[in-house]
């Protein structure tokens, strides 16, 4: 990953922040995306603290913004010149409720986040690496973007939806030297999924944790270096074959799924 530019949405915490860490390690030049500024910059001062020869740039920008995607992608061009990859992490649960329950305006933010500001993204990325013949892209599905989920329907529709769009842009992209994928995390310890355990039980989040990872062929939840190794690989040089899959990082859970 040596001078590889990579932009890397969603990159202040969990999954962004770990892959952030692992291409850092890797000699990768960071475009770090966020909305929050504060956690953004505190994500840059750790990140330099573990790799201090870090070449890295930060971007506040609400990715459900179109004119914030195209600026972060200009601020990565005017800094570096060049895009080689793109991990489209940035992403939200909503909340927690039935179908015919679900909130309409909570529904159109995850809609609008997950899908939209992934597809932003591809966007205004993939002409950038049709010029240069080169490209990678990483877009973040879920599970919960191969099955359904219990109460989850907003986020189940959007992550669907990124694991459609990343079919098309493989099929589209792959003859501009352009591999376009998407990983499928399962329950992974990021603060995201503590705040769904924290929804599923309020009294007692981590005996709703350890509940669920007893469900898990590994008896574990999964740790964010867990994703971060597979994302440095498909969006790395050394993928030269692997496009238009969403890889489950699961454990093996979802080979389980309707069978138990």
């Amino acid at each position: 990953m040596q001078d590889n530019v990579i932009i890397i949405t969603g990159a202040a915490m969990g999954l962004g922040l770990a892959a952030a860490q692992e291409l850092a390690r890797q000699g990768a030049k960071l475009v770090l995306v966020d909305y929050n500024a504060e956690s953004l910059q505190t994500a840059l001062t750790e990140l330099k603290a573990q790799t201090p020869e870090l070449e890295a740039i930060t971007v506040t920008a609400d990715v459900s913004d179109e004119a914030a995607v195209k600026n972060y992608v200009a601020e990565a061009l005017n800094a570096y010149g060049r895009i080689d990859g793109l991990y489209n992490n940035a992403g939200i649960e909503g909340r927690q409720a039935g179908i015919t329950d679900y909130d309409l305006d909570v529904f159109k933010k995850v809609i609008d986040i997950n899908l939209m500001g992934v597809y932003y993204g591809m966007r205004y990325v993939l002409p950038v690496m049709q010029n240069q013949g080169y490209g990678r892209i990483v877009n973040v599905a879920s599970v919960g973007g191969i099955r359904g989920v219990m109460n989850q329907v907003a986020y189940v529709a959007s992550k669907h939806a990124v694991s459609g769009m990343t079919k098309n842009a493989a099929l589209e992209y792959g003859r501009y030297g352009i591999l376009t994928n998407a990983i499928a995390p399962g329950a992974i310890l990021t603060p995201m999924v503590a705040e769904a355990f924290k929804q599923v039980n309020p009294e007692d989040p981590k005996a709703a944790e350890t509940e669920y990872a007893q469900r898990n062929p590994t008896k574990r939840l999964g740790q964010p270096q867990d994703v971060a190794k597979v994302v440095a690989f498909l969006i790395s040089p050394e993928n030269g074959y692997v496009s238009g899959q969403t890889l489950a990082i699961d454990g093996g859970e979802s080979n389980i799924y309707g069978n138990s």
